[in-house]
């Protein structure tokens, strides 16, 4: 059975640099026979920052106030559900991610559907167990610069807070600097570098994701309290 990939590009900046990346990874995967999907926050919706507890929640059947999940919201969460293998494509800004993927992550990697709380415990039930991930984040930052005074911040930030949290293992980091001093040969060999893991991923063996969709949420516990890159 072919690799379900979703790729998911998180600028909100059009034609960028990371852009380029990506279509070149999805280009190979395509062609190397894996199924692709594409969220790109500079063209699709970026959901909107959460204004309510229930926003940062699967709805519930028991829980008739509930408000149901945005139309952009439960699509991307479908996507979700749908991969078994998440490649995440983003700029470094200020340290860390921007905020549309920020955006992104809270309104759509919600508690019920992707982890779930345990009670009296501050480990979560992973949802989605079984996928694997992807990070490949352009900077300007030196690489020991981002190591040493950022601490790896983003990669963090993704991997562990939120991936790992909800089950998912990522399997690779690419970090691609600098690209505000980088030529066309330079990046060249980015996008080239990309395609292979395209290919790579395309090709790895599949696991068998835990069957999720939005409706896992009925188990949920309360909700506790630059440059062109």
């Amino acid at each position: 059975m072919n690799r379900r990939l979703l790729v998911i590009v998180g600028t909100p900046l059009p034609d960028t640099l990371t852009h380029a990346l990506a279509g070149s990874y999805v280009d190979a995967a395509r062609a190397a026979g894996a199924e692709v999907r594409v969220i790109d926050l500079a063209h699709d919706p970026i959901p909107d920052h959460p204004r309510s507890r229930d926003q940062l929640r699967a709805p519930r059947a028991d829980r008739p106030d509930d408000l149901p999940l945005d139309a952009d919201v439960a699509r991307y969460l479908d996507d979700v559900f749908w991969a078994d293998h998440l490649v995440i494509f983003h700029p470094q800004w200020w340290g860390t991610t921007p905020a549309a993927l920020k955006a992104f992550i809270d309104r759509v990697f919600l508690s019920g559907a992707t982890f779930r709380y345990r009670e009296r415990s501050a480990l979560s039930e992973r949802l989605l167990a079984g996928r694997t991930a992807r990070i490949v984040m352009t900077m300007d930052s030196p690489r020991f610069w981002n190591r040493l005074v950022y601490r790896g911040a983003a990669e963090a930030s993704l991997t562990r807070a939120t991936l790992g949290y909800c089950g998912v293992r990522t399997v690779g980091i690419s970090r691609f600097t600098p690209v505000r001093f980088s030529d066309d040969t330079a990046r060249r060999g980015w996008i080239d570098r990309v395609a292979d893991h395209g290919r790579t991923d395309a090709a790895s063996r599949r696991r068998a994701p835990r069957a999720a969709t939005a409706g896992a949420a009925a188990a949920d516990t309360e909700l506790a309290n630059s440059s062109q890159t």
